[in-house]
């Protein structure tokens, strides 16, 4: 597998407002805010995405569900690495032992994904994600 680079990263929220708040108003930093509560920005350096990620997204994102299970550990962050095949990375991945949430997956808006929980807890995405190639050519 081969890591290209970070593709985004940010705290997964119960509380969205306060993050917000905290990160806006404490840290000074400008988001894009979704109408479904969700919270961007593309303008933060060294980072190409930076976000808070309600856990209820989360949750969808990888179950089709509002609610995270309680079987599985609750994340506090999230961490995308983009590689240059997400196929045979989540084959070494599972390989290796490791439960993919999703494998593969294409999302609507057109990245490519695999998630799972790293051994802290953190839901890490192995992503190809085009816009973001795009942007280094």
């Amino acid at each position: 597998m081969k890591v290209v680079f970070v593709a985004g990263y940010g705290p997964i929220t119960t509380e969205t407002k306060e993050s917000a708040a905290f990160y806006r108003e404490s840290l000074g930093l400008s988001f894009t805010e979704e109408a479904d509560g969700y919270f961007h920005t593309e303008d933060l350096k060294g980072v190409k995405h930076f976000a808070l990620w309600p856990l209820s997204q989360a949750a969808q994102s990888c179950f089709g569900l509002k609610e995270w299970p309680t079987h599985l550990p609750t994340p506090t962050s999230w961490l995308e690495f983009d590689v240059e095949d997400v196929a045979e990375a989540s084959d070494e991945l599972k390989a290796q032992g490791y439960t993919l949430l999703i494998a593969a997956r294409k999302e609507p808006w057109g990245q490519t994904v695999t998630r799972l929980l790293s051994p802290e807890g953190i839901l890490v995405g192995l992503t190809y994600t085009p816009w973001m190639r795009e942007s280094e050519s």
